[in-house]
């Protein structure tokens, strides 16, 4: 998995007269995992994949049953960030005007006005998306791709960070409406949270007897910080022979025998994106092929359609990448 253990240590700096810069995005990366981490207990591999989809401009699909902190991860990192956070609940009778928003008469001014809809935001939660029908679904495809909305024929360009966290429920599928495979393809990752073991169980209930610890947190980086970082993923250096081997990994994919359909040209550019967040938060500023190791495991299974048709096998989608990840030679 990702490396989580890496902690940064500049006590021994404290007693030099050197100054030290104020941007390091590796440890404020770590600092905001910790601050996320603070509400959100017990999950820090998810916290680190949900941050890193983050930085690397990406959006992630929270796949997994209710109670589980779904919520409350999307809570803690708009919190921890100092970002608007708004929230969409997907029902049947979601229209796509009440995501994107409406033009509306003025009868006062005489003139139409644009009124924005939920989407202008800095992180976007949407809760149960499956439960929407396809148009509505469809309305985030523009947002999530090109930062941007279109009405009535006006684009109105979305602010920076623009930030997607969509959950749905794979336990009961009554009323609800499959997401279309062009929709799975813009979420840089889907995360499965998992139950807390007995002891974070334990320690969960405790820290929410009085409050929940989300209201507590403070924020330990802007948006502006943010932005920063997210354009010092972009930085990171990827040599011609590892770019290579991640366009074979994804063209492997595509000539799988078991696979209806591989990763489309857009896995490529979010599986080099995410490699360089997960080389940042290594300190490192270049990828190296376990970086692009780990990020094909997370980000490539649910852009796969396994033969037999059923995309929501996982397991059988995440076996194929394991196997594919072996055949392709790593380049020396």
């Amino acid at each position: 998995m990702l490396k989580e253990d890496i902690i940064a240590d500049t006590s021994d700096n404290h007693s030099k007269a050197k100054p030290i810069p104020s941007f390091h995005p590796a440890a404020q990366i770590r600092r905001l995992i910790e601050n996320i981490s603070k509400a959100f207990v017990g999950k820090e591999t998810v916290t680190t994949q949900a941050v890193l989809a983050l930085l690397a401009e990406g959006h992630v699909l929270l796949e997994d049953v209710p109670g589980l902190g779904k919520t409350l991860l999307a809570k803690a990192i708009s919190k921890s960030i100092s970002a608007e956070f708004k929230r969409i609940q997907f029902t049947a009778d979601l229209l796509p005007s009440d995501i994107s928003g409406v033009t509306i008469y003025s009868q006062e001014r005489n003139e139409f006005s644009f009124r924005k809809g939920p989407v202008f935001t800095h992180i976007l939660l949407g809760d149960e998306i499956n439960r929407a029908t396809p148009r509505t679904q469809s309305s985030l495809l523009e947002a999530m791709e090109e930062s941007s909305v279109t009405v009535d024929g006006e684009l109105y360009p979305l602010q920076r960070p623009f930030f997607v966290m969509a959950t749905q429920n794979p336990i009961e599928l009554e009323g609800t409406y499959p997401l279309p495979f062009a929709q799975m393809d813009r979420f840089m990752i889907r995360l499965k949270i998992g139950y807390l073991n007995r002891e974070e169980e334990i320690k969960m209930v405790r820290m929410q007897q009085h409050s929940t610890p989300v209201d507590s947190l403070t924020p330990v980086m802007d948006c502006t910080t943010l932005t920063r970082i997210q354009n010092a993923v972009c930085e990171i250096r990827m040599e011609d022979q590892l770019r290579g081997y991640l366009v074979d990994l994804v063209r492997a994919t595509r000539e799988c025998e078991a696979l209806e359909y591989g990763a489309s040209p857009r896995g490529c550019l979010d599986l080099q994106r995410y490699s360089q967040a997960i080389a940042l938060l290594d300190s490192r500023e270049f990828i190296l092929p376990d970086d692009i190791k780990t990020a094909a495991r997370l980000l490539l299974p649910h852009r796969l359609i396994v033969k037999r048709g059923t995309r929501s096998v996982t397991a059988n989608a995440s076996s194929l990448i394991k196997q594919i990840i072996d055949s392709v030679p790593v380049p020396v």
